[in-house]
C-alpha cells in the first residue's frame, strides 16, 4: 500500500450496537490501519459512555483519531468534520497506514464519499426567526411549520430534533429552496480522494434490537447517569448537538427526577432501536457496499467473516487507485 493522496480508504458502516467499532479495531490491528471517527457524537469529549466511544484500552490497541476531539459546547458541522477527516486521512497515509473511516452518521459518510454541495447563505432575519420559533413554540410546533412549507424535509426529521428543524426552516424560508435541493446541488467541496471500499455491517434486525437494549443496560451499570448529570451541570444549551445524543433526553429526565429509572431506561432503549433502524434504512438505500457482513461483531469474528474480509481487503489494497 502506498502513502499517496489517492491510496485506498476503507469505510466501515452499520447501525449502532452492530459492532462496527470493534470490527474497525480488528481490521486496524490485522491490516496496519488507523481508525478515523465518522460519528457525529463521538467527536465530542463529553458523554463517552453514552456515545459508545472506544475505550482507552481499545484506543491503545490501534491508533484512533477524531475521537473526543471537541468540547460538548461546540457545534461540529458536516463541513467542519469533512475537513478534519481529510487532514486525518492525509496524515495516516503519510504514515503508511490504512485509513479506516468508522461510524454511522450518514451525512458524514456521504460527504466523505461524494463531497458537499454549496452551503446556502441564509439571511440573518430568517435565521433569527427560526431560532425564535424554536425557543417560543418548541420543536414539535416548528416541525409542523416546516411540514407546511417543506414536507419532504419535514419527513426526514424527528419532531424533537430542534436544531435540525430550525436549520431546515431557516433555509427554506430564507432561500426559497429546500435543504434537500441544496444537498442535491453540484458538489463544491470534493470528497476525500482515493478509492473507497465500503464494508456494511448489517446483522439481523432482532440481533441489533437485542444489542441496543443490552448496551443501554450496560451503560446504566457503568455509570452513564452520573455522566449525564455532570454534563447537565455544565448548563450547555439544549439545542447543541451533544444534547441530542441518542438516549440523552430520556436519561436526563431520570437525573432531573422527572422520570423513573425503569421508564427512562425503556424509553432510551426504544430511542436507540429507532435510531438503529433509521441507520440501516439509510445505509441500504444510500450506500453501495462492497462487502456486507450479516453478523454482529463483538470480540470474536467468525472464521467465515474474517476470511471474507481478508479476501476483500488483500486485492483491494494491492490494486491501488
Amino acid at each position: 500500500m502506498t502513502d499517496t493522496a489517492s491510496s485506498p480508504i476503507l469505510v466501515i458502516v452499520g447501525p449502532t450496537a452492530c459492532g462496527k467499532s470493534a470490527l474497525a479495531l480488528e481490521v486496524a490491528r490485522r491490516w496496519t490501519g488507523t481508525v478515523i471517527n465518522a460519528d457525529s457524537m463521538q467527536i465530542y469529549r463529553d458523554l463517552p459512555l453514552l456515545t459508545a466511544r472506544p475505550s482507552p484500552r481499545e484506543e491503545a490497541q490501534a491508533p484512533h483519531v477524531l475521537y473526543g476531539l471537541l468540547d460538548g459546547a461546540e457545534v461540529c458541522s458536516v463541513g467542519r468534520w469533512l475537513e478534519l477527516a481529510r487532514t486525518a486521512v492525509a496524515e495516516v497515509r503519510t504514515q503508511g497506514r490504512l485509513p479506516i473511516l468508522c461510524g454511522g452518521t450518514g451525512l458524514y459518510l456521504r460527504a466523505a464519499l461524494e463531497g458537499l454541495a454549496a452551503v446556502p447563505t441564509v439571511p440573518e432575519a430568517a435565521r433569527t426567526e427560526a431560532r425564535r420559533l424554536l425557543a417560543e413554540e418548541g420543536p414539535e410546533a416548528l416541525h409542523a411549520r416546516l411540514a407546511a412549507v417543506d414536507p419532504g424535509m419535514a419527513a426526514r426529521l424527528r419532531p424533537s430534533d430542534g436544531q435540525r428543524l430550525a436549520r431546515a426552516y431557516e433555509v427554506v424560508t430564507g432561500t426559497a429552496r429546500s435543504l434537500i435541493d441544496w444537498w442535491n446541488a453540484p458538489v463544491t467541496t470534493p470528497p476525500i480522494p482515493g478509492k473507497a471500499g465500503v464494508i456494511l455491517v448489517d446483522p439481523p434486525r432482532d440481533s441489533v434490537r437485542a444489542a441496543c437494549d443490552a448496551r443501554m443496560e450496560a451503560m446504566i451499570v457503568e455509570g452513564v447517569l452520573a455522566e449525564v448529570a455532570t454534563f447537565l451541570e455544565r448548563g450547555v444549551a439544549p439545542d447543541l448537538p451533544l444534547s441530542r445524543a441518542v438516549g440523552f433526553p430520556e436519561l436526563a429526565a431520570v437525573v432531573r427526577g422527572e422520570m423513573s429509572l425503569d421508564q427512562g431506561l425503556a424509553r432510551a432503549q426504544a430511542a436507540t432501536r429507532q435510531y438503529a433502524k433509521r441507520q440501516v434504512t439509510w445505509a441500504r438505500h444510500q450506500l453501495t457496499a462492497d462487502l456486507i457482513l450479516s453478523e454482529r461483531f463483538s470480540t470474536q469474528l467468525s472464521e467465515s467473516s474474517r476470511a471474507r474480509i481478508d479476501n476483500f481487503l488483500e486485492p483491494f489494497l494491492l490494486t491501488g487507485p
